[in-house]
């Protein structure tokens, strides 16, 4: 069920919003090579604890799930597409690799969901272009999901954008509203067609979330049952906000 914030939560949210990109912020200036990711781990939880927040993904269970997921944050190196883990195994970020970091942040109650691709050190210029065209996705996305417009408006900004660059659109993963739980309706894919979809409507609260493959868009689940990485094993880039739908532009919450 798709559900309208209230102004109080509209309130608390931009709040927590405005921590969690602070997190981001700096959990990328740690991001060179030789560090673990359990380092940024171990930072990620720190800062949420000081500011009397809880990490949303932090034990918990999508459904479907084996178990619930041992970390706060999701730390994905190259072919990892999403929710990679942290704190299972000695994950030691190198030279010219990109890696995103996706975190959850529970705020007073409310969730806000946001994740960065970040360069390890210098990368390629094919790295590079890949990042750049992720965000630029994220943007588009973004800049189409106007009260009024339909979940496809979203799809498909993202979508062409992923095709003109010849990326590897993933299908099998997605945005998704967000807030009162850390996946909530409606489901906000990469792909899709203009004019169709659930209506975008002033109070819903989205994640916007392109993931780009530099090779071809299919994807492989570990036997970690968390993580995603692409089939081929070439790098995925991911980038996301949480938005607020208003009658004209969306309100970025998590920046």
């Amino acid at each position: 069920m798709i559900t309208i914030k209230t102004k109080e939560d509209i309130a608390i949210l931009r709040e927590g919003g405005k921590r969690h990109a602070a997190i981001l912020r700096e959990l990328a200036t740690m991001v060179k090579p030789g560090i673990r990711a359990v380092e940024l781990e171990n930072r990620a939880r720190e800062l949420i604890a000081k500011g009397g927040d809880k990490a949303a993904f932090l034990n918990y269970k999508p459904y479907g799930a084996k178990r619930p997921f041992p970390a706060a944050l999701c730390v994905s190196v190259n072919d990892e597409v999403v929710h990679g883990i942290p704190n299972e195994d000695d994950k030691v970020l190198k030279e010219g690799s990109i890696v995103t970091l996706d975190l959850g942040l529970t705020h007073k109650g409310l969730i806000t969901d946001a994740a960065i691709t970040v360069p390890v050190g210098k990368i390629s210029p094919e790295l590079e272009c890949l990042l750049d065209t992720t965000e630029k996705a994220l943007k588009a996305g973004i800049k189409a999901a106007k009260g009024g417009k339909r979940v496809g408006d979203i799809s498909t900004a993202i979508e062409r954008v992923g095709l003109a660059g010849k990326y590897g659109i993933v299908e099998e993963l997605a945005g998704h509203g967000v807030g009162y739980d850390v996946h909530e309706d409606p489901y906000v894919p990469n792909y899709g067609d203009a004019g169709k979809g659930e209506a975008l409507k002033p109070g819903m609260v989205i994640a916007i979330e392109p993931m780009f493959n530099l090779g071809g868009r299919e994807v492989e689940l570990d036997p970690d049952d968390y993580t995603f990485r692409t089939a081929d094993g070439k790098p995925s880039a991911h980038f996301e906000h949480t938005v607020l739908i208003t009658k004209g532009d969306a309100e970025i919450l998590t920046q």
